[in-house]
């Protein structure tokens, strides 16, 4: 076989080079893949309004003349990373916003603050809730479902751990005083507001007294299902028509009504996230070394502690059982904070 011999070239063949050689047509004529990505520098800016099985609702031009609503997915390089209602992108494509058009999201921009929870406490990864809000509405009954002062710390947790700032928002003040109920929140510099049922739905007052404090903010209300959460927003955003449950009369609890997070505009300025009503609030994601600094009022207290100290009930030399002990501090509130200690120890 002489064709094997660089030196005999074959007398079918004769001489030939890699020049020669053929390449194979690329039957779907497609480029080459690269791992280089378009900069999309004609790319806009939206804000996610909702997500929906891997659509995504988002607001363009806010604010302009041409402000529009379009429907969006997202970009391959995007599958791995969560997108959120509260979200700021960049988006191509279609971005007209008419009927059937279809934008794509390339870029998620950096986030301010995420609220996150987890599953149950012993979980550590992380449910993204909401992006880039500023302001925790945490709304309470004062009866009918029972309020859960356990469920609130949570919150105020989750909220100081992101960054955010908290109020409170009392419904159902008509069914009972909540004063006991909010002795729990006393050492802390919370907002609070009380909403009764009035003969045509939420008081008007508290609506008056909410409008200022939702101006300019990006707010996400959060609450155990059957508080009255998406009854207040209804009253807030006339015209929303978010679900509203009922509370069942042998398990004192409710009913999640609102499957989706859905981000509002308020009329007095400002947005508010309405979230699906949940009955837990996980922690595992959050270091329990920041848990004290959503108690302002134990906070101050706890420098005295050793260092090192647990401030759990068996910690020797903890400030805050002796404060509790000489009746300086609410064992309500350091029970509340040891409480979670523990349950992220477990």
């Amino acid at each position: 076989m002489s064709w094997l011999n660089d030196d005999e070239p074959d007398e079918e063949f004769g001489e030939w080079d890699e020049s020669d050689a053929r390449v194979r047509p690329n039957p779907k004529g497609n480029r080459p893949r690269t791992k280089t990505r378009p900069d999309h520098g004609d790319s806009i800016i939206g804000r996610v309004l909702a997500v929906d099985r891997g659509r995504y609702t988002v607001l363009v031009d806010e604010d302009a003349p041409d402000e529009r609503v379009l429907t969006t997915t997202r970009a391959r390089e995007l599958r791995d990373q969560a997108i959120v209602t509260g979200d700021r992108v960049d988006l191509v494509g279609d971005t007209s916003g008419d009927e059937g058009s279809l934008a794509r999201i390339v870029r998620i921009r950096e986030r301010t603050t995420l609220l996150r929870r987890s599953a149950d406490d012993t979980d550590e990864v992380e449910r993204i809730i909401v992006a880039n809000a500023d302001q925790l509405m945490i709304v309470v009954a004062a009866a009918d479902p029972e309020p859960r002062p356990r469920l609130v710390d949570r919150y105020l947790v989750a909220a100081y751990d992101a960054g955010i700032t908290p109020l409170m928002v009392i419904t159902k003040t008509d069914l009972r005083d909540p004063d006991e109920f909010l002795a729990n929140f006393a050492g802390l510099d919370i907002p609070v507001f009380r909403s009764g049922q009035g003969e045509h739905g939420v008081e008007g007052r508290v609506l008056e007294e909410l409008a200022p404090a939702l101006a300019g903010h990006t707010t996400v209300a959060v609450g155990h299902s059957g508080v009255g959460k998406s009854t207040l927003v209804n009253a807030l955003v006339p015209g929303t028509d978010r679900a509203v449950g009922i509370v069942n009369a042998v398990t004192g609890r409710g009913r999640h009504t609102s499957s989706s997070t859905v981000s509002l505009r308020v009329p007095s300025g400002g947005w508010i996230i309405d979230t699906p009503g949940v009955r837990s609030f996980g922690l595992g994601h959050v270091n329990p070394d920041n848990i004290l600094k959503s108690f302002s009022d134990l906070l101050a207290v706890s420098q005295d502690c050793p260092r090192g100290c647990t401030h759990l009930p068996d910690a020797p030399d903890c400030a805050l059982n002796e404060a509790v002990a000489e009746g300086r501090l609410s064992a309500e509130r350091v029970d509340s904070l040891q409480r979670l200690l523990l349950s992220l120890k477990s």
